[in-house]
């Protein structure tokens, strides 16, 4: 039985209140959070949004957003009118001036409280927020500012937030948000390194011949279609997601648990990245949109259409092959791809081990296949070490391989805490090992920008792929042409 640890009594105040965000995820994590005991009776949770609701119009949304989100299973009549007690509402615009006075005034009914912040609003409210909460003296010292991604959409922008907010707050104080660092595959990520010898003896490019990373949705824009079409598969999942797992699969050994310990180490690997220049773009990189196809058996409409417009060079597929610059990655290349309605909803990782380099089986007992390492992020998280074995029988000597699998939930017989859970808890902590630092947001966005610089460039249209279909075949491609191939799953 995993432990609990009690956290602290807390006022959090959530800007966004009644956005998707919130009622997806947010609400549900905390209630889990309550339900399980790890929070007081004492604490707060104060909706901030432009609606012109009361408290108990405000509880009986988050009721059916928690009625709807949540399996019927995990719904406890009581622990749900223990949870909706504890939430209340303010009506507050970011950007104006009405409000403020009074959630000040709520949060000062209990000054000695931990205050996390949860700024789920669009990021051009970030500074505003920050610099309104601070004119009304609500950033206590136990104040916590949660910013969600994407922050920014380029690298001034999200320079100029990174300013605005640290105007009032020390970086001890900012939680840049990216959830799949609270996945507990990710951090995993950790334990199977530098826990585990056998491991990170390997860990190096003599023994791995390349990485894949893959995030690969089903969905397709849906109502997200103004803001993706503004942003795209690169700035939406390459810049932060995929970067971050990155790091925690290629850094070095921090010299302790210490947050800025392990955040250094992060930003060596942004830094040893490999630039992309503006003209090698087109050739590093393969972006492509997706057409109507089938998800599932059933038909889906394309990407233009789920937009609503004629025309589009916005990707919702990318590709990349990177190389990280260091003597641990010389000469491995790490592969990218993310994209909306694939064939499957899956994130995972693959590390390829190199092959022997000679075989003592005849070439009738099967032809050799790597060893691999599959980290699997969602849809359900483990781990997976594939490796060649004899079949059993009298039959002779026919080699196959098999796996040797972890999943976490049943290896431990219990349900994870998801990972907002996971990363609220820590915030009221003010544990920031799990959030970007400021030169981490910057530098990753550093890196990002020429590739974004290099399709204005020369803009073309997206390579088109069928719904329901691995990407467009320029991917394949790419990797093929380095005598590798896409690893998919076959679940």
């Amino acid at each position: 039985m995993a432990r609990i640890l009690p956290v602290a009594s807390f006022d959090c105040t959530v800007f966004g209140a009644t956005g998707d965000l919130t009622m997806r995820k947010l609400l549900p994590a905390l209630y889990h959070r309550h339900r399980d005991r790890q929070f007081p009776d004492t604490s707060r949770i104060i909706g901030a949004a432009r609606g012109a609701l009361d408290d108990d119009g405000f509880r009986r949304q988050a009721e059916a957003a928690l009625r709807s989100h949540l399996p019927p299973d995990s719904l406890d009549a009581t622990a749900l009118q223990d949870f909706l007690s504890l939430l209340h509402y303010r009506p507050i615009e970011g950007s104006g001036e009405g409000g403020w006075q009074e959630l000040a005034a709520t949060l000062d009914e209990r000054p000695g409280q931990v205050r996390p912040f949860y700024l789920a609003t669009s990021p051009e409210l970030y500074g505003p927020i920050c610099q309104r909460l601070a004119r009304h003296g609500a950033l206590s010292p136990q104040a916590r500012v949660v910013l969600e991604k994407p922050i920014g959409h380029d690298l001034d922008s999200a320079r100029d937030i990174n300013r605005a907010v640290g105007e009032v707050l020390p970086e001890a104080q900012i939680f840049r948000i990216d959830h799949y660092l609270g996945k507990e595959t990710v951090q995993n990520l950790m334990a199977l390194r530098f826990a585990n010898p056998i491991f990170e003896r390997l860990w190096h490019a003599d023994m791995i011949d390349h990485v894949q990373i893959t995030v690969a949705e089903e969905v397709g824009i849906g109502g997200r279609g103004g803001y993706y079409d503004k942003a795209g598969a690169l700035r939406d999942m390459v810049q932060n997601h995929m970067l971050q797992l990155l790091c925690l699969l290629a850094m070095e050994s921090p010299i302790s648990l210490d947050p800025d310990a392990v955040r250094d180490e992060k930003v060596k690997v942004l830094r040893a990245l490999k630039p992309i220049a503006p003209h090698e773009a087109h050739l590093a990189t393969v972006r492509g949109q997706y057409t109507a196809g089938a998800i599932a058996g059933l038909p889906v409409p394309g990407y233009r259409q789920d937009l609503g417009q004629e025309a589009s060079l916005t990707e919702s597929f990318v590709a990349l092959k990177l190389q990280v610059n260091s003597w641990r990655w010389a000469g491995v290349p790490f592969y990218l791809r993310t994209g909306k309605r694939l064939p499957r909803k899956v994130s995972e990782i693959i590390i390829e081990f190199r092959t022997p380099p000679f075989s003592i089986f005849p070439r009738e007992a099967v032809g050799m296949q790597p060893n691999r390492l599959m980290i699997r992020l969602q849809p359900e998280e483990g781990m997976r070490l594939e490796m060649m074995t004899k079949e059993p029988g009298p039959g002779g000597l026919h080699l196959r391989p098999t796996g040797l699998d972890i999943s976490f939930e049943k290896a431990f017989g219990q349900r994870y805490p998801d990972a907002y859970e996971r990363l609220l808890m820590d915030v009221v902590r003010g544990n920031t090992t799990l959030f970007m630092r400021r030169d981490e947001v910057e530098m990753a966005w550093k890196w990002v920008e020429p590739i974004l610089q290099g399709w204005t460039d020369r803009p073309e249209t997206p390579r088109p792929y069928a719904a329901g279909s691995w990407g467009p075949t320029a991917a394949i491609a790419m990797i093929e042409r380095d005598g590798r191939t896409w690893y998919e799953s076959l679940e």
